[in-house]
């Protein structure tokens, strides 16, 4: 209990400092990724969240997740790197763009709303979640939840002024 209390402090902490602008992650020049997330390519012991490297809001829960990760089990990689690609051909660019996805060990593919609902049973700091998020039948529910977060994460990530070069504009044309 006193460890889950810790890290929801540590994250209000991280969103205090990165709405007054301190603590931000260097990007690469090539990707809005956050150079600081563990790669896959690095290492095969983990399992991997491929999620839209160049939306700002999707930038900001994965650095939640990823301070969530007290174990070290996610590695993260942006859709946008050509390895994912190459790894994973079976995933279009319009469905990475539509979810993010988690695919496991074992190469099983979890998107959206699933792939929440596997990381509510993968990492411990999200163990309180798990009974609600494994309710029957729920699953639908929130998928409904999840898609309608994707579809608004551009226009909630340019609600402050720090949409880096008009990426979060090119989704309203």
């Amino acid at each position: 209990h006193r460890d889950l209390h810790l890290s929801l402090r540590r994250q209000r902490q991280m969103c205090i400092r990165d709405r007054e602008g301190k603590g931000q992650t260097k990007m690469s020049k090539t990707d809005t990724t956050p150079l600081s997330l563990p790669d896959p390519r690095e290492t095969s012991s983990r399992d991997v969240m491929i999620f839209d490297g160049q939306c700002k809001f999707c930038r900001k829960q994965v650095a939640r997740v990823r301070a969530l990760d007290w174990g070290n089990r996610l590695s993260f990689i942006s859709l946008h790197d050509p390895w994912v690609q190459e790894t994973y051909p079976e995933f279009t660019h319009d469905q990475l763009m539509e979810e993010m996805v988690v695919v496991d060990l074992n190469q099983g593919k979890h998107g959206g709303a699933a792939a929440f609902r596997y990381l509510s049973r993968r990492l411990p700091t999200l163990w309180f979640l798990a009974p609600l998020m494994h309710l029957p039948f729920s699953l639908p529910l929130w998928s409904l939840i999840y898609r309608t977060i994707a579809r608004q994460r551009y226009r909630w990530g340019r609600l402050d002024d720090s949409c880096e070069n008009g990426s979060c504009d090119i989704h309203f044309k």
